[in-house]
């Protein structure tokens, strides 16, 4: 097995929402930042790859059909060249909402822990890939939306148009389905993770 679709979107641009659904449409399962807590054997393998060392990308995604947010996203390029026949999903939102959001709850989680270095936990890599490798170590507002800005229009140029579907989850299905080839599903767009609900799984 191997990846079908590869999503270069951040996080809080609706991943998790974004991830429920692929798995509702047969994408499963779909590779996210909470498969790391669920599995910190990878931890040292995403950490390996972020140190631009080789790691063997069928092993890592064995069994996976799917991937969205971080630590995946930051690796968009190398997947969507490594699994040619994938589609590639750039998850976005409005950037002022992204802004609040991402500072509310990974950013205020990243605060309080021990500066990005060699280690291996997963939230060590967590804070090495999304705080130090995307942003620099940065996170004043200006800043941190010029390089979401930089990242969505690099994935824009980089993917051809008929393989690349820009996606807001508040779009529904329909786009969803539509650019993957499948039936819209009954019921509503699965609506997860919020800042509250964020901040409490990250409480236990």
């Amino acid at each position: 097995m191997s990846l079908s679709v590869v999503g270069a979107g951040f996080g809080r641009t609706g991943t998790l929402s974004l991830k429920l659904a692929l798995e509702q449409l047969g994408f499963a399962p779909c590779h996210h930042m909470v498969e790391v807590f669920g599995k910190p054997d990878q931890a040292p393998v995403w950490h390996k790859a972020a140190r631009d060392e080789k790691v063997d990308w069928d092993a890592l995604f064995a069994g996976y059909r799917a991937s969205v947010d971080w630590p995946s996203c930051h690796f968009w390029r190398e997947l969507a060249a490594h699994y040619p026949d994938a589609k590639v999903i750039l998850s976005t939102r409005d950037p002022q909402r992204w802004y609040k959001s991402i500072s509310e709850t990974i950013f205020r989680v990243m605060e309080n822990l021990p500066p990005a270095g060699p280690g291996q936990t997963v939230l060590g890599m967590a804070k090495y890939i999304v705080q130090e490798k995307t942003f620099g170590g940065r996170t004043e507002e200006a800043h941190v939306l010029d390089v979401l800005a930089r990242h969505e229009a690099e994935v824009k140029r980089m993917i051809a148009p008929e393989r690349l579907l820009v996606f807001d989850v508040a779009e529904g299905w329909e786009p969803l389905c539509r650019f993957l080839g499948v039936a819209v599903p009954e019921g509503a767009f699965p609506r997860t993770n919020s800042t509250e609900e964020f901040l409490t799984m990250s409480r236990e």
